[in-house]
């Protein structure tokens, strides 16, 4: 028998937690950089490995063999600045595999990651948004050459996880090199700069 209490302490344990939305969408103004990254992981089962976090198939899933903590490392040749970590998670479909407990770390290398940020999921189903940006609201992404997603805990204590996609977003940058402000249109691009 459910009374209203119970639907208030529901919201309250939700409360700061992610579930997920079905949809990938993303601002405009951001642009996929995973690309331009060499990605690892810290173990996978065979057949499971870091190919099928960037496959675009929502069926094939990377799956981590071994103890928690699990990880994937995104490590980019130069300095770039991220703002936004969409991850697929199911407990649907995977249940115990689904991560609860995410920590996002950056830095130069594996040497001075530092954690910038922990997320907790609610049965996940769908596309998880992580800002990364700092707790200070002028901070709108991180610039980093490493970026480390670590799984620390799983639902219903499960030790291995799934994760089945990881993108990851920066900032578009300006096609008008030293102009303060984005045109948009073709027709004031070609008539921003003096000859």
């Amino acid at each position: 028998m459910a009374t209203e209490s119970d639907g208030e302490e529901d919201a309250t344990a939700m409360a700061g937690k992610l579930t997920g939305i079905p949809q990938l969408s993303v601002e405009d103004d951001l642009r996929e950089m995973a690309n331009k990254a060499a990605w690892s992981v810290s173990s996978c089962k065979p057949g499971n490995g870091v190919l099928s976090l960037r496959d675009d198939n929502l069926d094939t899933y990377w799956q981590s063999d071994g103890a928690q903590p699990h990880s994937v490392n995104i490590q980019f040749q130069k300095k770039v600045k991220l703002q936004l970590l969409v991850l697929y998670v199911d407990f649907k479909l995977d249940e115990s595999y689904t991560p609860s407990k995410i920590s996002i770390r950056a830095g130069d290398g594996f040497h001075n990651l530092k954690e910038i940020k922990t997320v907790e999921l609610l049965k996940p189903v769908g596309w998880v948004h992580i800002s990364l940006s700092g707790t200070d609201p002028r901070e709108t992404f991180i610039h980093t050459f490493m970026l480390q997603l670590a799984v620390l805990s799983n639902h219903l204590n499960g030790r291995d996880t799934h994760i089945r996609q990881i993108k990851v977003y920066g900032p578009r940058p300006n096609p008008v090199p030293h102009q303060p402000f984005h045109f948009t249109s073709t027709e004031f691009i070609t008539y921003s700069c003096l000859r």
